[in-house]
């Protein structure tokens, strides 16, 4: 994700590059919770308040939670020494879940604003990348929606019926990542 950011130059639309950008994001927060919404621009550029929220998303929440969230394996605190300190497992757990709220209270945003200023058109930038209004990004958004949640329905018995093969696949997936850490030596 982040090459392909870096390589087709889209960070310019969700990296800041004045300090202008802050009192924009506070003059269209102040206009979303007065719900006199500005005029739709994300096709063409994010607003203030946008290009906060995505470059924290991206740069500063999603690197912290993969940080954060690799710390808490035991064996990787017992490798860095993590058991005692001013940073340790509890520390890790404690900022990883704070990212988890900072990301629950940016997807409800998120949804809640997709659906809120123009549903059709935003579907559309989203999963199909055009602008227009057209019901092709709905019917693709749904599709989407319900494959992930037969996914969850079809995963969730597997899960609780079968714990070790569950844990088996997943040793076959990413063991090989695994044991590279464990020979890793800090």
């Amino acid at each position: 994700f982040f090459a392909l950011l870096f390589i087709t130059a889209q960070w310019q639309r969700i990296v800041p590059v004045s300090w202008s950008v802050f009192p924009h994001a506070l003059s269209t927060a102040i206009q979303y919770l007065s719900l006199d919404f500005p005029e739709p621009s994300g096709w063409l550029q994010y607003n203030g308040l946008q290009m906060l929220a995505y470059f924290t998303a991206v740069f500063v929440a999603s690197p912290l939670a993969a940080i954060t969230g690799i710390l808490q394996a035991p064996s990787i605190a017992a490798r860095l020494h993590l058991a005692t300190g001013w940073f340790n497992r509890q520390v890790a757990r404690t900022l990883h879940f704070l990212v988890l709220g900072f990301f629950l209270l940016f997807v409800a945003g998120h949804v809640f604003m997709v659906f809120a200023t123009d549903p059709l058109t935003n579907l559309n930038h989203m999963i199909r990348g055009t602008n227009d209004g057209s019901w092709s990004g709905a019917l693709g958004f749904a599709f989407l929606f319900l494959g992930a949640v037969a996914a969850w329905l079809v995963a969730s018995p597997l899960t609780l019926r079968y714990p070790r093969k569950i844990q088996h696949l997943g040793r076959a997936m990413v063991g090989w990542a695994y044991d590279a850490m464990e020979k890793m030596r800090p």
